[in-house]
């Protein structure tokens, strides 16, 4: 069977890269990143705004993103496929590569979460060119209307974009989760200026039996992605994230 990874890869390059060649695509990377990493508030709004900036996000970091969340689940022993799937929740899904990520290791539905329809839209191309079953619910993570649990929640490079305010409201529909049987996923970077709250969900999550870990992956990433980072002055082989789980 043709692995899904590899036909979303294709699917992605086929669809941006009909509009822009390689070189712009590379310089949006390195102007998106400096966003990205070194001014992080930018990223919602202005940070994605243009072809080029998208398309970046959608060929170098989404595929990075996914890889790490596969990578990540099976360092955690988490169920794979052969045992009754969970439904799954990506929470402010982007491009919807999380949950994807997800439900391929241990099958079930996802729904993602997002305010922006554009980007709604992206996961939509996600799911399908990854044989997987979801569909997208257009919402501020704030006022989501949470299933009954038990499923499996994932909020992958999510949480350290809400103010104090509303990261507390998820946290406490987080509990509830929890308590109802549900498993429960945070991936953040592993730069620690990015989400000074990390200890104390750290504290948290282990009061629920959870633990906390730092992930680095030495993967081969697909090779246009990994000739496009390199373009852009980045360092492809290296993977990397902070995790928490429950």
């Amino acid at each position: 069977m043709p692995d899904p990874f590899d036909n979303w890869i294709d699917k992605l390059f086929e669809r941006w890269m009909g509009e822009l060649t390689h070189q712009e695509v590379a310089r949006a990377l390195k102007a998106l990143t400096r966003d990205y990493v070194q001014r992080r508030t930018r990223l919602r709004g202005k940070a994605l705004e243009g072809r080029g900036k998208q398309a970046a996000f959608a060929l170098y970091y989404a595929p990075r993103h996914f890889v790490i969340v596969r990578e990540v689940l099976k360092a955690l022993g988490a169920a794979a496929i052969g045992e009754t799937p969970m439904p799954l929740v990506d929470l402010g899904c982007g491009s919807g590569v999380a949950g994807a990520a997800w439900a391929l290791h241990s099958g079930g539905n996802v729904v993602g979460v997002e305010l922006d329809p554009e980007i709604l839209r992206e996961a939509a191309f996600t799911f399908k060119d990854l044989g997987i079953r979801g569909g997208g619910v257009r919402c501020h993570l704030a006022k989501y209307r949470w299933p009954k649990p038990p499923v499996g929640v994932v909020a992958a490079f999510t949480i350290n974009e809400l103010d104090e305010k509303d990261r507390e409201q998820v946290w406490r529909e987080l509990e509830k989760q929890l308590r109802g049987g549900s498993r429960v996923l945070i991936i953040e970077p592993l730069a620690t200026r990015i989400a000074p709250w990390w200890q104390d969900w750290a504290e948290r999550i282990a009061a629920h039996g959870g633990r906390a870990d730092e992930w680095h992956f030495d993967v081969d990433l697909p090779e246009r992605v990994h000739l496009l980072g390199k373009s852009a002055g980045l360092k492809p082989e290296k993977l990397g994230a902070r995790t928490l789980w429950a």
